[in-house]
């Protein structure tokens, strides 16, 4: 009885409400709540606490900024589901449009950020792209890969700009992406639909310590991510023990080249991989196979490693599906 009492008590408060409301189009950080409501933010955080303490609202750090997003506990859902049943009176509809139209200016302003964020490194991303085939038909291959099977819910290790969560997101179930940069989970967050309400979780991790259920997530990608790895075959064991049975592993970065400059200029801990390394991985991590594709590239070749997790014993080799 304590627990609906908390969120009846939490529930009687005009400003909120007006939270509940925002959280249900989108995760926000409490300064973004604030600016959309008009009040302070230390007065947002007290309203926050005590939606938190009642399960209503959760809490997550992200370097310096926390991000709300709607409670997932059994008790929350009937009540998060009975605003959909209440008619709102005229009142309420003003200040819901007068909310929703602020939350579209913070929407304006992560695009903005994350257009500023671009034009100051562009130089750099394309000197990269330059060495190797069109990312366009990396995509290509990755979604022809993937368009096989349902996407259930999608896991992608190392997000950064949110490019993936952007081409696949739409087919997913559920979405959790993760980078342990806050600066790209900002960028990325700029790029979520409008209606992303909560099958959208961007979370701040490190890819050597993935904050997931074991068997939780159908589809992983990593793209362009593992060779910043020092140990990859940790990083493909965290992908594989998340991963549910029979689902998919899908990992595109470089073959193995000898472009130094890009360890020393772009902090590679690798200079690409053989697909030897990726299969030998893979087993170890209870992964077969399934599929290679080679993308040349002027001076550069991205390769695409598609890998499915079985119920043999890690290390045990299964019949590999040629492509």
């Amino acid at each position: 009885m304590h627990a609906a009492i908390d969120i009846f008590r939490a529930l009687g408060d005009p400003t909120r409400l007006r939270i509940i409301h925002l959280l249900r189009a989108m995760e926000l950080a409490v300064g973004e709540i604030a600016q959309v409501v008009g009040q302070s933010q230390p007065r947002v955080s007290r309203h926050v606490r005590i939606l938190a303490e009642s399960g209503l609202v959760e809490r997550r750090k992200e370097g310096n900024w926390v991000f709300l997003r709607l409670g997932k506990g059994g008790d929350v859902a009937p009540f998060i589901a009975l605003f959909d049943q209440l008619e709102p009176s005229e009142a309420e509809r003003l200040w819901q449009a007068a909310d929703l139209a602020r939350l579209a200016a913070v929407r304006a302003d992560r695009a903005r950020a994350a257009e500023s964020y671009f034009a100051e490194h562009a130089d750099e991303w394309d000197a990269i792209r330059s060495l190797h085939v069109a990312e366009a038909d990396v995509e290509a291959a990755m979604t022809a890969l993937l368009g096989r099977e349902p996407i259930g819910h999608l896991l992608d290790i190392g997000t950064g700009t949110g490019r993936m969560i952007e081409l696949f997101g739409g087919a997913a179930r559920a979405v959790t992406a993760i980078d342990r940069s806050p600066d790209m989970l900002r960028l990325a967050r700029a790029k979520l639909p409008e209606d992303a309400g909560d099958k959208y979780a961007l979370l701040l991790g490190d890819f050597l310590d993935l904050p997931l259920e074991p068997g939780s997530v159908d589809t992983v990608v990593l793209h362009q991510v593992l060779h910043y790895a020092q140990a990859p075959e940790q990083v493909i064991a965290q992908a594989a023990r998340v991963t549910a049975l029979d689902g998919r592993v899908l990992i595109a970065d470089f073959a193995a080249h000898e472009r130094e400059e890009l360890r020393l200029r772009d902090q590679h801990a690798r200079l690409g991989f053989s697909d030897e390394q990726m299969e030998s991985w893979f087993a170890a991590a209870g992964l077969v196979l399934d599929r290679v594709e080679t993308l040349p590239g002027h001076e550069l070749t991205v390769q695409l490693w598609l890998g499915r997790r079985s119920d043999a014993r890690p290390g045990q080799q299964e019949e590999r599906i040629s492509p």
